[in-house]
């Protein structure tokens, strides 16, 4: 049986509570808002009684007792306990929607706005962040796609020896997705948008990747991309890394992103790696 002893923190409103849902339904024993400072004493007693799947969320509702947090998990590294360390993000954009949707305070109280709350707690959290075995920013996903990722990700056949990786499409003008590892840049590349019969396809469609393949620049940065991820992605995996992501922007997300994202994903797919490919900003355009 898969053995996972997981640490729950990030940013308010980004989905802890439906993680934590998830995992319960994939029978871990989950605690919510543990002090930090118990920690280790909680993981030698799940060592003592054999429980092998315990899930603990930890944040700054915990006040005094989160700061320590770091702390903890440096101890817990120094004495050889295994943990991994799971951080759920959001844009601001998305984290001040939910809020004025649910109408909740925010834990930080209300002597500040919403939104510079918001700021201040992520950079409380950017250490963390930091430390992330993995992260999973939430700001496009549905709350199905949300438990379909943890499932992937914790559930009893999901493989902690193969790392996953993610290769996405994104606009800058919409952007950056937080949880990249990697951002590719290629808007260098011819656009398709000014080409009037083009303009409403996407990456996905011939016609664009016919117009994108016209130039030899293309396949030269394609080139470049695959050498150096013949050379990243087993220094990741030998480091014990659990998720890489790498994120492909154009301006608006729609024809060179895509198209490129497609071959990385092709490559990496032909190279036997575990690889998934979504476009983030396809929708936002159609």
């Amino acid at each position: 049986m898969q053995s996972h002893f997981l640490i729950i923190t990030g940013m308010s409103g980004a989905g802890k509570s439906q993680v934590v849902r998830t995992l319960e339904d994939l029978n871990f024993f989950c605690i919510d808002n543990l002090p930090a400072t118990l920690i280790p004493k909680f993981a030698e007693l799940c060592r003592q009684t054999s429980e092998d799947k315990v899930a603990l969320v930890v944040d700054i509702r915990g006040g005094q007792f989160f700061e320590k947090l770091l702390q903890v998990l440096d101890e817990m590294k120094a004495s050889g306990q295994k943990y991994e360390l799971l951080f759920l993000d959001a844009s601001d954009e998305t984290l001040v929607r939910r809020y004025k949707e649910t109408r909740r305070r925010h834990p930080l109280g209300e002597r500040n706005t919403l939104l510079k709350n918001i700021t201040s707690e992520r950079e409380l959290l950017d250490p963390l962040r930091e430390e992330a075995t993995y992260i999973i920013d939430t700001s496009s996903l549905t709350t199905a796609q949300l438990k379909a990722k943890v499932t992937e990700l914790f559930s009893e056949g999901a493989s902690k020896e193969r790392m996953g990786i993610a290769v996405r499409s994104f606009g800058f003008k919409h952007g950056l997705p937080l949880d990249s590892d990697l951002v590719l840049d290629v808007r260098f590349l011819p656009n398709p948008f000014y080409v009037e019969e083009l303009r409403s396809m996407t990456g996905n469609d011939r016609p664009v990747a016919d117009f994108i393949c016209r130039y030899p620049q293309t396949f030269q940065y394609l080139k470049l991309e695959e050498q150096l991820l013949d050379f990243l992605v087993p220094q990741y995996i030998s480091e014990g890394k659990a998720q890489l992501v790498i994120s492909v922007g154009c301006t608006g997300g729609q024809h060179r992103s895509v198209f490129i994202a497609n071959k990385l994903y092709e490559f990496l797919r032909e190279r036997g790696y575990s690889v998934e490919v979504s476009h983030r900003d396809i929708p936002r355009n159609k």
